[in-house]
């Protein structure tokens, strides 16, 4: 069924949906007070440490940190999507899942499906028309059952083949602007973003064509690779090139091999490798790694041997780190200096390149050969700083087996004790530290600090477990204050006042996607105080009030230096003295 799922309905979806009931027909659970517990299904463990909290909403692993609603769960444990998500949760609930049909977003949005569809139509109708297209597809290895599989086409020369052909009224035009398929210029004029490309449609997860890349044919000053731009359809920092075509091609994929242009993947699926796939110009995300690893549990990254591919191959690696989890498996695959999976397939056989991943290196050893490279390892100052180096990149890993044994590893490396390296890893201080506290401690009591950032942890914490006591919160408290954390604080108030009915869960959906989910998965696991006295609601007031006082002393502070300085405006004059009627600073 086309159009939008509405927003409203999976808030209420998740409000309803019992989360210990979904994970219960997967997992298996015990009763433990007013929670459930079990293994984590998304690593070994013997000692259980997977939480399902169903008054709350959503489930949490304290050893590897998987964590999120039933929607994430059916993701994540069945490898769906998130569409097929809501409707497979919605279909065990008997509940049928509307479609925002007669609202202009989901019109626009089908109109734009099907405009982008007949293009792709038309690019691939242009390549058995332009003799040269063909014969440079030809010299590159690819035959005419591969170009039909990906859909291969061609973008002739000229300024307005697309635009004369799919714009023939303003709202056409809208339309190819909306898609990134057209430019428009100063004066108001508008030409075709694809000249003279080769063209290979990106798909995504059900198949439809979303955007475009485009590769010359010939050195010139183009730029080698095009993608269409940042869409309402398209974001390169999700989407994968030729991972449809390999769930196509492929009923059960064991391992994936991620290679850097759309030309290695149908070069590779030319030779019967049909579990490449391509990152569109940029480099792996999250999202990325997360859509690979619902697929299978082994992922490989195939770059040139040379500088840049070895940086290449570190950014993904440094990327990669939050997402290991026992039973996942990421390895690197570095070719000789000049080749890419392309050339190397051409001239070596499918064979060969097997070979080349069976024989890939796996991420751990990447990571220590990359580090020792970076020192003098034969002294101890050079040890020592490998220890360093390493120190923030083993404090992303999730806790778990994994990491144990890297960090024990490691040690051995630099030649200390488990424990030391433990412990000098521990001093780390990253960014996550001011929004994920350890799991199951107790909150601080109001009163302690000036806004500092864990009064902003502290009232994220309390509005994740009693969006209730949002409601009626004076939002305006906060519009000066700017502490790490405080935009996010603000955002989860206003979504709850906007939506009164809002649940935990129904906010950890809502921000799943966001890069302060994951703070925000580690707060809801920490306990608050149980006691029958303990008032949620005022507690978070005086967070905010906390909060404004901190930001206005320190407003304060700054007009006073700058009156020590002799700097101030005549407003600035008025400020100073409206802030220092104020009594909430003496003392």
């Amino acid at each position: 069924m086309s159009g939008l799922i509405p927003q409203h309905f999976i808030d209420d979806l998740i409000s309803r949906a019992d989360v210990a009931e979904v994970v219960g027909r997967r997992v298996q659970l015990k009763k433990a007070g007013k929670e459930f517990k079990g293994c984590c299904p998304f690593h070994d463990e013997k000692t259980p440490s997977f939480s399902v909290v169903p008054d709350k909403g959503f489930y949490h692993c304290f050893g590897c940190g998987a964590h999120g609603t039933a929607i994430s769960f059916l993701m994540e444990h069945d490898h769906m999507d998130f569409v097929d998500a809501v409707e497979s949760l919605a279909n065990t609930m008997g509940i049928e899942v509307p479609r925002e049909e007669g609202q202009r977003p989901a019109r626009s949005y089908d109109a734009l499906f099907e405009l982008i569809s007949r293009v792709a139509r038309y690019f691939e109708g242009q390549l058995k028309n332009h003799p040269v297209a063909i014969e440079y597809v030809k010299n590159r290895g690819i035959d005419g059952a591969t170009a039909k599989r990906f859909s291969v086409g061609y973008a002739p020369d000229g300024w307005s083949n697309v635009l004369d052909k799919f714009g023939t009224s303003k709202e056409a035009i809208d339309r190819l602007l909306a898609v990134g398929l057209i430019i428009r210029k100063d004066n108001g004029q508008h030409y075709d973003r694809f000249r003279e490309r080769i063209i290979f449609p990106i798909r995504d997860s059900r198949g439809r064509v979303i955007g475009f890349g485009g590769r010359v044919m010939m050195k010139n000053d183009q730029a080698k690779y095009m993608n269409s731009p940042e869409t309402v359809l398209f974001h390169k920092g999700r989407e994968l090139y030729g991972l449809y075509e390999a769930r196509q091609a492929l009923r059960n994929i064991e391992r994936l091999v991620v290679v850097e242009g759309y030309m290695d993947v149908v070069g590779l699926a030319r030779h019967g490798i049909d579990f490449a796939t391509a990152t569109l110009g940029t480099a792996t995300t999250l999202d990325h790694l997360n859509r690979l690893f619902r697929v299978c549990e082994e992922v490989l990254f195939c770059f040139d041997g040379d500088r840049a591919g070895r940086d290449a191959a570190w950014k993904a690696l440094e990327n990669a780190l939050p997402q290991i989890k026992e039973g996942r498996q990421i390895k690197f695959v570095f070719l000789p200096d000049g080749q890419d999976p392309d050339s190397y397939v051409q001239e070596n056989g499918a064979v060969a390149f097997e070979t080349a991943m069976d024989k890939a290196t796996p991420l751990s050893d990447f990571l220590l050969e990359e580090l020792a490279g970076q020192v003098d390892m034969n002294s101890v100052d050079g040890r020592a700083r490998m220890a360093e180096l390493a120190r923030p990149l083993l404090s992303k890993i999730p806790a778990g087996v994994y990491k144990e044994l890297l960090t024990e590893r490691l040690a051995n490396t630099v030649g200390i004790s488990t424990e030391k390296l433990e412990n000098i890893v521990k001093r780390d201080v990253s960014k996550d530290a001011q929004f994920a506290p350890r799991p199951r401690s107790r909150l601080k009591q109001s009163g302690q600090g000036t806004g500092n950032p864990s009064i902003v942890r502290r009232a994220i914490t309390l509005v994740l477990h009693h969006p209730e006591t949002v409601v009626s919160l004076n939002i305006e408290k906060l519009a000066d204050v700017s502490k790490p954390g405080s935009d996010l604080l603000r955002d989860l108030i206003e979504t709850v006042q906007s939506e009164p009915n809002m649940t935990t869960a129904g906010l950890l959906e809502r921000f799943r996607s966001h890069e302060e989910g994951r703070h925000l998965a580690k707060l809801v696991t920490v306990e608050l105080p149980g006691s029958e006295d303990f008032d949620a609601g005022a507690e978070l007031a005086d967070c905010l009030t906390q909060l404004a006082l901190a930001a206005r002393k320190e407003r304060l502070d700054f007009i006073i230096e700058k009156q020590r300085l002799g700097n101030l405006s005549d407003l600035e004059k008025d400020e100073l003295r409206a802030l220092s009627q104020g009594s909430a600073f003496s003392g």
